[in-house]
């Protein structure tokens, strides 16, 4: 019960300091300085918060590094402005570029799945480290890590296709009224697979390692 709960407020502090404080703090100095300013500080919160990641443990922080291209590629869509359809795909547009890193980090040593467990893990950084590296040496963890970075990356995209396309089909008040129920019923459901499927990955590993 105390790991999950270390769990959890690591990935609340995490999102509060890569997510919403960025996101505040941009509204704020926006009252009283331009954009390009306003934009320009708010994102050296989460650079500041990889700074300190990098000296602590010597290298980059693969969740911090995410949420900031996912923060400034929300305010670059929000100040290039547009249309009223090219405004209300401004979020997806976000969610679908988020997507795609997922999809293109399969194509890299070690995806974005591997680095956000070892980020969030219960246990010491660098010894959940350690034992990443000992089990990826196991073909069924590379696939689990692989499949749960595929079906985040799908998700993400799909979210992204299918508010896209209701954009050119509701009235704006509609899309509106079902952009955030999709959104979030997207992500809930696959932090809810996620879940679900970590726990059955786990004892099947376990079971591997054991006949190993």
């Amino acid at each position: 019960m105390a790991s999950k709960t270390k769990v959890g407020k690591a990935v609340i502090v995490s999102i509060l300091i890569n997510g919403l404080t960025p996101v505040v703090l941009y509204n704020l100095l926006l009252n009283h300085f331009s954009s390009f300013f306003s934009l320009l500080i708010a994102a050296s919160v989460p650079l500041l918060d990889n700074l300190y990641h990098i000296v602590k443990h010597k290298k980059a922080d693969a969740f911090g590094l995410f949420m900031l291209t996912g923060f400034v590629l929300s305010l670059l869509a929000f100040l290039l402005g547009g249309s009223e359809k090219l405004i209300l795909m401004r979020e997806s547009l976000v969610t679908g570029i988020l997507g795609l890193i997922f999809i293109v980090s399969l194509f890299c040593s070690k995806p974005l799945i591997y680095h956000f467990a070892i980020r969030f893990s219960s246990n010491d950084e660098s010894k959940q480290k350690g034992k990443f590296l000992s089990n990826w040496e196991f073909p069924y963890f590379r696939f689990v890590i692989r499949l749960m970075t595929a079906v985040w990356g799908i998700s993400l995209l799909a979210e992204a296709v299918i508010r896209m396309i209701l954009v050119y089909k509701l009235s704006i008040s509609a899309f509106l009224a079902v952009s955030q129920i999709i959104f979030y019923s997207v992500i809930g459901l696959t932090i809810l697979w996620t879940v679900i499927y970590r726990k059955y990955a786990k004892n099947r590993l376990d079971l591997i390692i054991n006949v190993k």
